[in-house]
């Protein structure tokens, strides 16, 4: 089992940044892919960034194309925490974001599979 807790949302302005963090316990972190996704008022979830482990300092990750070039996830295996450092945001970045652990560490951009949830944090960007 794994416990996630995002933190870092907020109210910010458009062109503002915001850096969340997702903090997990339960099990060996460096096994596990994560991911974080979003949710828009009215909308899907959908993917935003995932990281996966290779071994070693050996990381990837991908993102989906509205975030390219703004957003940077990032994991620190030694502190069990996963980030999402988020830059030039615009309006229609405003969702929950969600973070995600799956029990692998290949990455997925598929929600259904992650196995492990976060609880997400509001992130609002004002026009």
């Amino acid at each position: 089992q794994v416990q996630l807790v995002e933190s870092g949302g907020g109210l910010v302005q458009a062109g503002g940044s915001l850096k969340l963090s997702c903090a997990a316990s339960g099990r060996t972190f460096s096994n596990y892919a994560m991911g974080w996704f979003r949710r828009a008022p009215g909308k899907e979830r959908e993917f935003v960034a995932a990281i996966g482990w290779s071994g070693g300092n050996t990381y990837t990750r991908y993102y989906t194309d509205s975030v390219k070039g703004r957003f940077t996830i990032s994991r620190d295996n030694a502190k069990n925490t996963a980030y999402l450092q988020m830059n030039s945001l615009k309006p229609e970045d405003t969702a929950v974001y969600y973070c995600a652990a799956r029990s692998t560490a290949t990455l997925s951009v598929m929600s259904y599979d992650y196995a492990y949830w976060g609880q997400g944090t509001q992130v609002t960007v004002s026009s």
